[in-house]
């Protein structure tokens, strides 16, 4: 009975063993997992000379440095995996990894995103900057999370204004029988028609022989597009209406996200926001050098009283606060404002 007993204990203890065992080893593989080598992709619509391009380049560096170089990217710029939308749906399925995007075409994923695309929504640079480093902002970003996305930082990309091929756009009457190029944005249309012109969507590369062919009579944009895009060649009179302040998005997959450690999330987090600080920097050398090349190329750029403006806007404002949320995040964006 004695030599039974002791059997039994023996037995007990080899399974006490083999189960810590599997614990152990079911911890190593976790923690395997979480420093297993990552090689992600990056792709964008900009060159390699663009403020973004090299923003990323920097953020890419960073994050390979933090991690002693666990997380290594591959940068495909210049558009060469397809268009906003067609990357997006890559960083959806899986086979990219992360991108940058204008919040304005992540509206169609959450209607959160449509209030950085409403019409003077921003008062200055300053309420700008408050409200797109708060916590209101960081909600908006997990607001795709079930989309396949989420946001991890945001880049300036510059007041948007009007620029047209003969008339200057100095009030809202000017805009009426013009034909203006637009985002494929529901905010962007529903802006142009109430400021009295006729919104016009077209993609980014078909605006400069849209404006050459007569199809569209302008576009809004910041004043870098009057130089890369070459438009000054045909459009010759930009208006400082800055109507809007659409800021680019960095998302990253929810998939790999997920997948990041917690102290890997926060180096993400940290680079993106050190990334940011420099392509502020680069984008307000960017845009003062544009505006000098393009009235090199003939283009005339002229002031704006905004008030008329800001006034034939403000039933979109009341029509976004229709909805709940829409309203609580306008109400806590107009509570930024210093």
């Amino acid at each position: 009975m004695k030599k039974f007993k002791i059997g039994i204990l023996f037995l007990i203890l080899g399974i006490l063993v083999a189960c810590g065992s599997d614990e152990n080893e079911s911890g190593d593989n976790d923690s395997a997992s979480n420093t297993e080598p990552k090689e992600l992709r990056l792709a964008h619509n900009l060159s390699e000379d663009h403020p973004i391009h090299q923003a990323l380049t920097t953020f890419v560096a960073s994050v390979e440095e933090k991690t002693d170089g666990n997380i290594t990217f591959e940068i495909f710029p210049n558009g060469v995996l397809g268009s906003e939308s067609d990357v997006l749906e890559q960083v959806q399925n899986g086979s990219v990894d992360m991108t940058k995007v204008s919040a304005g075409a992540l509206e169609s994923f959450s209607n959160e995103y449509a209030v950085f695309s409403l019409p003077y929504i921003f008062t200055s640079d300053t309420h700008y900057r408050n409200v797109m480093e708060s916590d209101i902002v960081e909600e908006i970003y997990q607001s795709t999370e079930d989309k396949g996305f989420v946001g991890v930082s945001y880049f300036d990309s510059g007041a948007r204004s009007f620029y047209t091929v003969d008339t200057p756009i100095e009030t809202p009457e000017d805009l009426k029988g013009l034909n203006i190029r637009v985002m494929d944005s529901q905010t962007a249309i529903d802006m142009v028609d109430l400021l009295g012109g006729t919104p016009t969507p077209l993609g980014y590369n078909e605006i400069y022989t849209s404006l050459q062919q007569g199809v569209i009579d302008g576009a809004e944009s910041n004043p870098t597009a009057l130089t890369t895009g070459q438009h000054g060649e045909v459009a010759k009179n930009f208006s400082y209406s800055e109507h809007t302040n659409i800021p680019d998005i960095l998302v990253v997959s929810t998939d790999l996200w997920n997948s990041l450690s917690d102290e890997e999330q926060e180096i993400f987090k940290e680079a993106a926001n050190e990334t940011r600080e420099e392509h502020t920097e680069l984008w307000n050398q960017a845009i003062e050098e544009a505006v000098a090349e393009a009235e090199e190329m003939g283009v005339e750029f002229n002031e704006v009283d905004k008030e008329p403006f800001i006034d034939l806007v403000q039933p979109l404002h009341e029509e976004y606060k229709e909805d709940e949320r829409l309203a609580e995040i306008i109400n806590a964006i107009n509570e930024l404002d210093e």
